[in-house]
């Protein structure tokens, strides 16, 4: 018998290649004067991205669209400084992101503070004091990245340096309106930004798929995108031009958006929100560099529980069905293939050359503010200080 589930709403979803050139003809459904929030570079090795933004000129009826530029993470004046600047410019009646997770974000967020029209960090979880309403302009969302899913998310993580924390602009109404996703985009993107983004969305996968809060609905397509991530994250690392890997890796980011959505996610990014506060660190750079040994830390004891419930036999037996899912093999025992999932990320950690933690300055007087402040929310094991040390410690030098 199926469990019972609930599901976030999912965006009208527009996915293959070359799908971009059809944005002029599909936002006019949304509205008729966009805001175009992009990346530097999101789009310039694009050969057709000039035609297609003389076509959204031709039709926005206020003229040029005036456009936000976003360098990095979104951070609170970054979204009050854009939302004040176009509420005095011609008038807005969508937004439409075109960039990787902290592009999509940012629009995201601007698409609701614009309706809003107070400070983002009142409605942000955990800082702000007021509930967002849900109401926004309608908001367009193109993934230039394989990696953060927020294209399929109901949330925007925002980023404070100066206060120490990342947290979430969250309602069920925030999710795009439209998600179109055009793996040709992801070509010009170079091998160490595919390893990060990469290692980000196979994290949000498994992490999803191991669950507390994980359904049937989740669970499959946790597990399609993880098979996709087996097939094509290597290759997307090795050889950039292969565009059915850039597919796979696109179509494996859009389902890690669903499922962390409904599933929830582990240790890993309860770690990582917290690194990400403290520390100018990649965010798929953090998730990748703890996978490995969060997962082994957690493998073992899920192992070492002396009378397991019954989560935590499920558990084990996902972790055998992921070592399935990258083995050749087809007979083998359960630890057989749970150990050979662990070694696999080990390896792919090695490959892709992730960054030690102290590389952006953090050190082992940072480990325990970290671990006050993290949390393993929907892990499928309650992990001790001193194992949540040891994976901390592993990626310091």
């Amino acid at each position: 018998m199926v469990s019972s589930f609930q599901c976030l709403p999912v965006p009208h979803i527009v996915f293959g290649t070359r799908k971009l050139s059809a944005l002029p003809d599909l936002y006019r459904s949304y509205g008729k004067n966009p805001v175009l929030v992009l990346g530097r570079t999101s789009l310039s090795k694009y050969r057709i991205w000039q035609d297609i933004k003389t076509r959204i000129i031709d039709t926005c009826s206020s003229g040029i669209p005036p456009v936000i530029e976003v360098c990095s993470e979104p951070t609170p004046a970054l979204i009050d400084e854009a939302v004040s600047r176009l509420l005095q410019s011609s008038p807005i009646d969508m937004v439409i992101a075109i960039g990787g997770g902290s592009v999509l974000d940012a629009g995201k967020a601007i698409s609701a503070m614009l309706v809003e029209q107070k400070p983002v960090t009142y409605f942000l979880e955990g800082v702000g004091t007021k509930q967002p309403s849900g109401n926004k302009l309608p908001f367009l969302a193109i993934p230039t990245t394989a990696g953060t899913g927020s294209e399929t998310t109901s949330n925007a993580v925002i980023r404070s340096p100066e206060n120490g924390f990342k947290k979430s602009l969250r309602h069920k109404n925030y999710s795009p309106d439209l998600t179109l996703v055009d793996p040709e985009i992801n070509l010009s993107c170079p091998s160490s930004l595919t390893a990060a983004c990469g290692m980000d969305c196979f994290t949000q996968l498994t992490e999803a798929y191991l669950s507390t809060s994980a359904s049937s609905l989740t669970d499959s397509l946790a597990i399609d995108g993880i098979r996709a991530i087996a097939r094509s994250l290597e290759t997307a690392f090795l050889d950039g031009s292969n565009l059915q890997a850039r597919s796979d890796m696109a179509y494996a980011a859009l389902l890690s958006g669903i499922v962390l959505s409904n599933a929830g996610l582990g240790s890993v990014h309860g770690l990582a929100g917290v690194i990400g506060g403290f520390f100018d660190i990649p965010h798929g750079a953090v998730c990748g560099g703890l996978m490995a040994t969060t997962n082994k830390t957690t493998l073992n004891a899920l192992r070492e529980s002396a009378e397991k419930t019954d989560i935590e036999k499920t558990a084990l037996q996902k972790y055998s069905n992921l070592g399935r899912v990258f083995s050749k093999k087809s007979q083998n025992t359960d630890n057989w293939f749970q150990d050979f999932f662990i070694d696999e990320l080990v390896r792919l950690t090695e490959l892709f050359n992730l960054p030690t933690f102290d590389t952006f300055g953090m050190n082992s007087t940072d480990l325990e503010r970290i671990i006050s402040a993290s949390d393993n929310k929907y892990n499928p094991v309650q992990l001790t200080r001193e194992d949540l040390m040891h994976i901390l410690s592993s990626r310091l030098q």
